[in-house]
């Protein structure tokens, strides 16, 4: 009689009874060791602080720069913050008696659409041994209406963490579009600016570290549903906005237009082209941010507006460029995919043109290689080079306005 080499337990007594080389298992010995599996692996997963290794500044840009092409200020700044942020945790988990605490220093970026900061981010998350989270405010409402509550964001943190208290309360949040929950205007209005204003109010609290009871599962909160307090004093805030526009909020500062010849010698010092550079405090402030949430994000930054050359090496340098993704899917097929020189720099130049930044090169890249790539699986090509006629001929087809920002 056929029986269960674990428990014991004959056919007829199970639902399921699967036949090895030299023994049997039972379908419920199969789900318990399921579990135990599943446990074991948890527990080795789990984020210790203690097992981190520090790495220096120098080596976290090292790694950045695998994958990000320039914006060598905003990869420092970067680096610092999460190094400081590794130590931080050391000092949380040693619990030394010093009498010197180090505050966290949240981080904002500066940078106009496709410049990378989103990229940073998630480039950050690739060799991070903290719970690392990316969330969009744009989503966010204040508590009561339609939307996403604040807490929501450390819902997502805790999902990431497997739900460990202790490994969220020392992770790193990136929340993204910071400009959209900009105040709409300063002027009062009978209705509520809900997703601007009142948002910025409600993570004054995150940012600043306090205890914050948190929805398990998301969503709303109900009054008989069971919360998780979670402490955000060592969890570290990343922001990152475009703020279209408030370039001439800057311009306004520093008087760029003004008339007279010591004022005219001044401005001529002044990079009229890149503005960002000059980005302060108040800049943000007249943008419609808060003070109180600027003065809880006391690191900020920039993003340099991407060149013809910056944009000409994303496309081919870094580990997970766009060429060598497309290169990696044809090969796949088993075909051989080369650009020449000039149907690259026929890229860069339309991006260029249409204002979109590296993002930009993605969409014009597919609108050039969507024949090939519907095409020639289904054919014995092993071999296709895209030229520059090849190139322009795609992208003549295609209507240009859908590509143009307006």
């Amino acid at each position: 009689m056929d029986k269960c080499s674990f428990c014991g337990r004959e056919k007829r007594d199970t639902n399921l009874l699967i036949a090895g080389i030299s023994g049997h298992i039972c379908d419920s010995c199969i789900e318990q060791a399921y579990d135990i599996v599943q446990e074991e692996l948890k527990k080795n997963n789990e984020f210790d602080v203690n097992s981190i290794k520090l790495l220096k500044p120098a080596e976290i840009k090292k790694f950045l720069d695998l994958y990000v092409i320039g914006q060598e200020d905003a990869k420092k700044f970067i680096s610092v913050a999460v190094y400081n942020h590794y130590k931080r945790l050391m000092q949380t988990n040693q619990r030394e008696t010093d009498e010197v605490e180090i505050e966290k220093s949240n981080i904002i970026l500066v940078g106009e659409t496709g410049t990378g900061k989103t990229l940073l981010a998630r480039t950050i998350a690739k060799m991070l041994h903290v719970p690392f989270t990316i969330v969009d405010a744009t989503v966010l409402t204040e508590a009561g209406y339609v939307g996403e509550d604040i807490e929501s964001i450390l819902t997502r943190l805790l999902q990431v963490a497997d739900y460990n208290v202790e490994a969220a309360e020392k992770g790193i949040v990136f929340i993204d579009e910071i400009d959209k929950i900009a105040r709409k205007s300063d002027n009062p209005s009978i209705t509520r600016d809900v997703s601007g204003e009142g948002v910025q109010q409600g993570l004054l609290k995150l940012l600043e570290g306090s205890i914050i009871n948190v929805p398990p599962q998301g969503g709303r909160k109900h009054p008989d549903q069971k919360m998780i307090p979670v402490n955000t004093k060592n969890i570290l805030f990343i922001c990152g906005g475009a703020f279209d526009g408030i370039e001439k909020k800057i311009g306004q500062r520093l008087n760029t237009k003004v008339v007279g010849y010591n004022a005219s010698r001044d401005s001529d010092r002044i990079e009229k082209d890149n503005l960002l550079q000059y980005i302060a405090p108040q800049d943000l402030k007249s943008y419609g941010l808060i003070p109180e949430i600027i003065g809880r994000l006391p690191v900020l930054t920039y993003l340099h507006p991407l060149d013809k050359t910056a944009l000409r090496e994303i496309l081919t340098e870094p580990k997970n460029s766009i060429i060598k993704q497309y290169i990696k899917l044809f090969e796949i097929d088993g075909i051989n995919l080369d650009f020449e020189e000039e149907a690259l720099n026929y890229v860069v130049n339309k991006a260029i043109e249409f204002k979109l930044g590296a993002r930009g090169l993605r969409s014009i890249c597919e609108h050039i290689m969507i024949d090939a790539m519907f095409e020639l699986p289904s054919t014995n090509t092993n071999k296709i080079s895209i030229t520059l006629k090849y190139a322009e001929e795609k992208l003549e087809k295609v209507n240009m306005k859908k590509l143009k920002v307006a």
